[in-house]
């Protein structure tokens, strides 16, 4: 039996708010809970993917010690040492810190810095270990975000059903093709619509912008608002640990089942 083919999906907007940390750590969940083998990547440096699955305490723990994202890309380490377990099967994390706010000036210096992240991630990559390796990418577009991209294969971007959720978007599609020039087989899978109040029209509205932008697929599946999101969030535990009847939880893993879908039908 052949090696696993490891498919690594960025979560990426540059407006803040979208719901992309969330989406990236529910679908993540969702996808080991379907027997996938999941590795996630907090690249943020606020820290809230790695707040999804562990307490304050342990995640500043992670961010003041040797074993984070921002060490390995400032010592141009392999990942494969700076893997954390999660309190789930199938599900591994590598934490982010704070210090991630002063990535861009430590890329600034290095050698192809737009593809740090790629080199690092070589190894993780091509033991097969991951059947996914997720990456939640901060709310900009600098050139960490590209490091981001370049070492991935696909990108998801979460769009909130509001009157400022596609603020910047087509600045997101204009940044993604200066990022094919590098990674010319980087693919964008596909808009999740975030946060849709069922009693408010943005939903339909944020869909009729979308649809104008020709070759952009936006998945069926979406996340509507869900008090139990806040709570799972505030109790460090993905929504379907926290309460598995939630409404959302539903959602993601539908999402999960989709993104599957297509990347199985992409490649």
């Amino acid at each position: 039996m052949g090696k696993t083919k490891t498919k690594t999906v960025a979560f990426a907007n540059n407006k803040g708010g979208s719901g992309k940390t969330t989406t990236c750590a529910n679908v993540g969940y969702s996808l080991s809970t379907l027997g996938k083998k999941v590795l996630l990547i907090d690249g943020d440096m606020q820290l809230n993917l790695s707040l999804s699955f562990f307490s304050e305490e342990t995640i500043l723990e992670f961010a003041s010690g040797e074993k984070n994202l921002y060490n390995a890309v400032k010592k141009e380490e392999d990942l494969s040492d700076y893997v954390v377990h999660t309190p789930y099967d199938n599900l591994d994390l590598i934490p982010s810190s704070t210090l991630m706010s002063g990535i861009e000036y430590e890329l600034f210096t290095k050698w192809q810095r737009e593809l740090i992240l790629s080199r690092s991630l070589a190894k993780i990559k091509e033991s097969g270990e991951y059947d996914y390796i997720l990456i939640d990418a901060p709310p900009t577009l600098g050139g960490w975000v590209m490091n981001i991209l370049c070492a991935s294969d696909y990108v998801i971007i979460p769009v909130e059903a509001s009157p400022w959720g596609l603020f910047g978007v087509a600045n997101m599609f204009e940044f993604l093709e200066n990022v094919r020039r590098l990674e010319p087989e980087l693919m964008l899978l596909g808009v999740v619509i975030t946060k849709l109040d069922a009693r408010k029209n943005y939903g339909k509205q944020t869909l009729e912008v979308l649809h104008e932008y020709q070759e952009v697929t936006v998945f069926d599946t979406v996340i509507r608002v869900d008090s139990e999101i806040e709570w799972a969030q505030d109790n460090c535990k993905p929504v379907m640990v926290h309460k598995k009847s939630a409404r959302s939880a539903g959602e993601y893993l539908e999402l999960a089942k989709e993104v599957e879908g297509y990347v199985s039908r992409s490649r």
